[in-house]
C-alpha cells in the first residue's frame, strides 16, 4: 500500500563517493511517509545511476537530459523548485559549492535552486585539502551567511582516498535527523544567540568496580532535545551519562558517570547559559559504602546500606539568575501531572515536562514519547510522537511561554 505523504523533500546528489549515502537518506524518509524527488548531476551518474534513486523514491529520477526535454508542461526547474518543502543537495561538491556561492545556474541543479524559496540542507564531501583550500571555505563561508542554507559540518576519518582527515559527509542518520526537524520548523532559527544546557541519560552509583544502582534511561530524550535546539540556532552543551548514543561534533559534549559529576559539572557549566534542561535520570541514592575491589558473592551484604544523592535541580534552582530558566523532567507512572506539579513549586522550575514511562512505545530507551509540559500557567499536552519532534514542541512551548513571554 502505497504511504500517505505529508511532506516534500527534493533531493540533489553531487558528484561524489558519497552519493552512495544518500540511498539510505531516501529509502528511510520515504518510510517515514516523505514523497522523494531526485536530481542527478552528470557526475554524480557516474557513482549512483538514476534507476537506484528512482526505484528507492518510487518516482523518476531527473538528470540533465530532462531538463531540455520539450514536453515538461512547465520548466522542470519552476516545478520542482516550486514543489519541494526541503531542499538537500548532498553530497555538495567543490564545483556545486562555488556554483552556489556566485548565483550560478548552469544545470538542472543549479537552476532548481535559483527557483525554489524552501531551505536548502548542505552536506558537503570532499578530499581534506579540497575542503581546506581558501577559495573552498570562502565560498562555503559565503554560502552560510545566506539564511536559506542550513549546514551539516564535514566529519574526520578515512576518505575513498586512503587520507585520513576531514571532508567525510555526515551520516545518513545526521542527515534524516536534520531533515525531519526542518520539516518542523522551516527553517526558522528562533534560537539564534541562546545558549542551552541540557543533562541527559542515567547516572550510575557503583558498589564496586562492577556492581552499580542505575535506571534504563539511555538518553536519547536528551539528545533530541541537544539536536533539535541545534537545528534552530542555539549554542549547546550536553552533559550525559554512559551511553552509545552519537552525539554531533558541533554540540559540547561532557561525559560523567555518577550524580556528584553530573553536579559539579552543572553547577560550573551554569552561568553561562540562557535555558538548563535538567532531562537526565538522576539516581536518588547510591550505595554508603563503596568498595574499590569487587566483592566476591558471599560478602555481598543482605541489605544494602544507602545514602541519599544530592538534589542537583534543587541546587541549579537555588543558583540560577532571574533571566535563566530552569526546566525539570518528571518520568512517572499512572498520575503523570500531581507529582509533576508538586515538583515544579517545591524545586522552583520555571517548567516540567512529565512523561509516562508505563506506556507502550514511550519513555526510557524508545524512539517516541509523550508528555505534559507544566509550567506556573498553563499545562500543554503533547501527544505521542518521535522524541525529536517532541523536543522541537517542547522548544515551540518554551519560546512562547518562558523565552519570549517576558
Amino acid at each position: 500500500m502505497q504511504p500517505k505523504f505529508q511532506r516534500r523533500v527534493l533531493i540533489g546528489v553531487g558528484g561524489g563517493i558519497a552519493a552512495y549515502k544518500v540511498c539510505e537518506v531516501v529509502s528511510t524518509l520515504f518510510k517515514q511517509g516523505i514523497e522523494i524527488r531526485v536530481i542527478l548531476t552528470n557526475s554524480a551518474q557516474q557513482f549512483v545511476t538514476p534507476l537506484t534513486f528512482a526505484t528507492l523514491s518510487r518516482h523518476r529520477a531527473y538528470t540533465d537530459d530532462d531538463f531540455w526535454l520539450s514536453y515538461n508542461p512547465r520548466p522542470l526547474h519552476i516545478e520542482l523548485g516550486e514543489w519541494a518543502d526541503i531542499f538537500l543537495i548532498a553530497p555538495l561538491t567543490a564545483n556545486t559549492t562555488a556554483k552556489l556561492a556566485q548565483g550560478m545556474a548552469d544545470n538542472l541543479l543549479t537552476n532548481t535552486v535559483l527557483a525554489s524559496k524552501c531551505p536548502i540542507l548542505l552536506a558537503p564531501a570532499m578530499n581534506t585539502d579540497m575542503w581546506e583550500q581558501v577559495a573552498v571555505q570562502r565560498n562555503w563561508q559565503t554560502l552560510l551567511t545566506d539564511q536559506r542554507y542550513h549546514s551539516i559540518d564535514t566529519t574526520s576519518g578515512l576518505l575513498a582516498c586512503d587520507r585520513v582527515g576531514k571532508g567525510r559527509m555526515a551520516e545518513p542518520k545526521e542527515i534524516v535527523s536534520y531533515i525531519q526537524s526542518l520539516l518542523h520548523t522551516f527553517g526558522k532559527r528562533d534560537l539564534v544567540g541562546k545558549n542551552i544546557l541540557i543533562s541527559a541519560g542515567g547516572t550510575r552509583e557503583f558498589l564496586d568496580p562492577v556492581r552499580f544502582i542505575g535506571n534504563p534511561s539511555t538518553g536519547k530524550m536528551g539528545l533530541s532535545l541537544a539536536v533539535s535546539a541545534l537545528h534552530r540556532g542555539a549554542n549547546v552543551t550536553l552533559v550525559h551519562g554512559v551511553s552509545s548514543l552519537q552525539v554531533p561534533p558541533e554540540i559540547k559534549a561532557i561525559p560523567i558517570v555518577t550524580a556528584e559529576e553530573m553536579r559539579q559539572v552543572m553547577l560550573q557549566e551554569l552561568p553561562n547559559y540562557d535555558v538548563i534542561i535538567m532531562s537526565a535520570a538522576v539516581a536518588d541514592m547510591k550505595p554508603r559504602d563503596y568498595n574499590p575491589e569487587k566483592l566476591p558473592k558471599k560478602a555481598l551484604p543482605e541489605n544494602l546500606a544507602l545514602a541519599p544523592v544530592p538534589d542537583i535541580i534543587s541546587e541549579l534552582a537555588s543558583h540560577k539568575q532571574p533571566h535563566q530558566k530552569l526546566i525539570g523532567f518528571a518520568a512517572q507512572t499512572g498520575d503523570i501531572v500531581t507529582p509533576a506539579l508538586d515538583k515544579l513549586h517545591r524545586k522552583n522550575l520555571d517548567a516540567i515536562i512529565a512523561n509516562p514511562v508505563d506506556k507502550q512505545d514511550s519513555g526510557f530507551g524508545s524512539d517516541n514519547n509523550q508528555a505534559m509540559y507544566i509550567d506556573k500557567n498553563n499545562q500543554i499536552e503533547i501527544p505521542s510522537c518521535s522524541k525529536l519532534e517532541m523536543a522541537h514542541h517542547i522548544f515551540d512551548i518554551i519560546n512562547h511561554h518562558l523565552i519570549h513571554h517576558n
